[in-house]
């Protein structure tokens, strides 16, 4: 067993599903306790239940002040002040996506910069109190911060914003020697995909074709995402700060 986390308490949040539940997977399986925060109360539980014993799920939405304030407390109480916190909620609205500076209303920005960019800040404020000197936070972007993509564009200028975040927050927490670092995914194999209604053949293709598209040849996993986010959360990556990892396959730089 390995134990890079070892009795680390963490909370990652939208760890329910997808990117998230694949980080919390590898948490677990280095050592950590702590919870998983989501709003969907059957993924949660199924989630908790295949974590075991040392992490528990706690229904928040991460837009909602007085629900983040109340997980944080509810883990303190629990387990103990929090040394390393996961901030991953975050996606498209409702399971739709922002159009265009043509299209997109007032209504639609509003909620994706709530969800993507303002849950973020107040995210990580309301977690300082119940934080070890010395923590580590991971921050979730995405590689659209750096590539604009059709339909994304207020979700892509949220997660540049993530992006800055890191350094923002690594400055203001430098004498609590709290790291502040960014994980920037590219395409992941999550159920984000079944969400677009597609049936089962089609969806294939639909993969196949996101594939082609990254150097690598193929979409990521989740626990992959999860092994990225255990280095940055460890002692491995003591002397990071401020910075990002984009694990896109490639697409960026290449």
């Amino acid at each position: 067993m390995a134990n890079k986390l070892a009795n680390k308490v963490a909370v990652i949040t939208g760890g329910n599903s997808g990117i998230g539940f694949g980080i919390a997977q590898e948490f677990q399986q280095e050592g950590a306790k702590g919870a998983i925060v989501g709003r969907n109360q059957e993924t949660l539980d199924r989630s908790a239940a295949q974590l075991g014993d040392n992490f528990i799920a706690l229904k928040g939405d991460v837009t909602q002040i007085a629900d983040l304030e109340r997980v944080f407390k509810t883990v303190a109480d629990k387990f103990g002040k929090l040394d390393a916190l996961v901030v991953n909620a975050g996606g498209a609205v409702e399971s739709s996506i922002v159009g265009s500076v043509v299209g997109a209303t007032e209504e639609h920005f509003q909620q994706t910069i709530d969800l993507n960019l303002k849950s973020v800040f107040f995210t990580v404020q309301k977690a300082l109190p119940y934080m070890n000197d010395g923590a580590s936070i991971v921050l979730v972007s995405s590689m659209v911060a750096h590539r604009a993509m059709p339909g994304l564009t207020v979700y892509g200028a949220a997660k540049a914003g993530v992006v800055s975040f890191a350094r923002s927050f690594s400055q203001d927490l430098l004498e609590r020697n709290i790291r502040v670092n960014v994980l920037s995914p590219g395409t992941i194999d999550t159920p984000v995909f079944d969400k677009f209604g597609i049936p089962t053949e089609a969806m294939a293709q639909a993969k196949s074709g996101f594939a082609d598209l990254i150097p690598i040849k193929r979409i990521g996993q989740p626990r992959e995402m999860g092994r990225v986010a255990v280095f940055l959360a460890s002692e491995d990556s003591s002397f990071m700060l401020g910075t990002e990892v984009l694990a896109d396959g490639g697409v960026i730089n290449l």
